[in-house]
């Protein structure tokens, strides 16, 4: 009988976690994809043409997040910046989108990633509380220990406003922008 309470409970307490939505291990699976195809240059990530503009060149992500709004692969030309962009959540409710900025902080926080053939590493960042009157915040995770492979890779959430507040994920090799 006791085993059964047991197990009841466990389930009572996982259950909940597995119906997150966007903010879910489906994200950490996501980014891994993401993670293990950037020595590859997104080239078996990168789904058809979007647009060209301005020296860059945007493709659809075959690697989505299920609930995502988008996700987009932007190749530039020399010497060749290299992104992949996740918009996540889009609201003009500021407080709602700090919220999920915050999931999305805990959620990729201490991730342990694995790439064939690499030792595993965690991605690790300090939190960044963002603020209403800032129209923009990011929290970059580091990597420890970070593979050879992909040492200028950088893994960034990200609140930001243009007509509305918007969570990010971006992985790319090119500085904040």
């Amino acid at each position: 009988m006791k085993s059964v309470q047991v197990l009841l409970l466990f389930l009572i307490t996982t259950l909940p976690t597995s119906a997150q939505g966007v903010f879910s291990n489906q994200t950490n699976a996501a980014l891994q994809k993401v993670i293990e195809d950037y020595p590859n240059r997104f080239k078996n990530i990168k789904g058809d043409l979007l647009q060209e503009h301005s020296g860059y060149a945007d493709y659809r992500s075959k690697v989505q997040i299920p609930g995502s709004l988008n996700c987009v692969i932007s190749h530039g030309s020399q010497p060749e910046p290299l992104n992949w962009t996740c918009s996540l959540f889009v609201s003009s409710d500021h407080e709602k989108a700090k919220q999920k900025y915050q999931e999305l902080y805990d959620q990729i926080s201490n991730t342990i990633i694995r790439i064939k053939g690499q030792k595993p590493f965690i991605l690790n960042g300090t939190y960044i509380a963002p603020d209403q009157e800032n129209k923009a915040t990011a929290t970059l995770f580091q990597m420890t220990p970070a593979p050879e492979c992909i040492q200028s890779l950088r893994v960034e959430i990200h609140l930001r406003y243009r007509e509305d507040w918007e969570v990010l994920l971006i992985v790319n090799d090119q500085p904040n922008y």
